[in-house]
């Protein structure tokens, strides 16, 4: 795999092309699944009031429609957005912003250096199989005195759900293959920013707990989300239907609670 960014020698964790349909497959009913990215975006910003400073040229990257500009209201003011996606169904519609729009590779920051003072990213990239690359590319684009606010699934996230699958295809086909992606910690995102050489990193953690009624549930919604496996070592063939029965009897048994 080629990367726009020049580095090709990342390894390929992630299957970009199944992300992009999964991502496309969601998009029509995307705000009947968004509540994460809408929480999430709306703490991001929020971080924008512990600053001093007036931010002028930002860019969102792997943006997914307006979330994030509804999440910075009155913040937007006077501020020159730009949103980046992987394609242009995942873009804000033109008629809703009054900020520009690009359709570039998620893995890929499309700025010349020291263009921007702020730059946003919202539940995206857990998927980016160079990461490291990419937080060096929007440093450069960064001024000098530029902030850098992103979240992303980490740590823990989807641990029931991960256990559960491995258990139950253990069980049923005799070998486990990955379900669920794996996520960075912590010690690991700060590691990389550093690596990257941003200044005063901070990297913290939220835990959102979601409940539903089971695991069937909670697919449904992954999928809604765009959020379906992606992992480029996954199995291709469909998941056999006693596999599934089983993960969803190990969730309840394992994870339930008394409602």
């Amino acid at each position: 795999m080629t990367h726009p960014s020049g580095q090709n020698d990342a390894p390929v964790v992630f299957d970009r092309q199944a992300l992009d349909a999964h991502r496309m497959r969601a998009a029509p009913g995307h705000g009947d699944h968004d509540f994460l990215m809408r929480e999430v975006a709306l703490r991001l910003v929020d971080r924008l009031d512990d600053t001093n400073r007036t931010f002028h040229t930002a860019a969102e990257f792997g943006c997914r429609g307006d979330i994030v500009r509804k999440a910075l209201g009155a913040r937007a003011d006077g501020l020159q957005l730009t949103h980046c996606a992987s394609d242009e169904a995942l873009l804000p519609d033109k008629r809703d912003t009054r900020g520009a729009s690009i359709v570039t590779d998620d893995e890929f920051v499309p700025f010349a250096p020291g263009s921007i003072d702020l730059a946003l990213s919202v539940l995206n990239w857990h998927w980016v199989n160079d990461l490291p690359g990419l937080l060096v590319q929007v440093r450069r684009a960064l001024r000098p005195d530029g902030l850098l606010l992103a979240a992303m699934l980490g740590g823990e996230t989807l641990h029931e759900l991960r256990h559960a699958l491995m258990q139950a295809e253990e069980q049923v086909e005799g070998g486990v293959s990955p379900r669920v992606a794996p996520f960075a910690d912590v010690p690991d995102a700060g590691a990389l920013l550093q690596r990257a050489g941003f200044a005063l990193p901070v990297v913290d953690a939220d835990t959102i707990t979601v409940t539903y009624a089971d695991a069937f549930a909670l697919m449904h919604e992954l999928r809604g989300m765009g959020e379906a496996n992606a992992v480029a070592a996954r199995r291709r063939n469909f998941t056999r239907r006693e596999t599934l029965m089983t993960a969803a009897d190990i969730y309840h048994q394992t994870f339930g609670m008394a409602d």
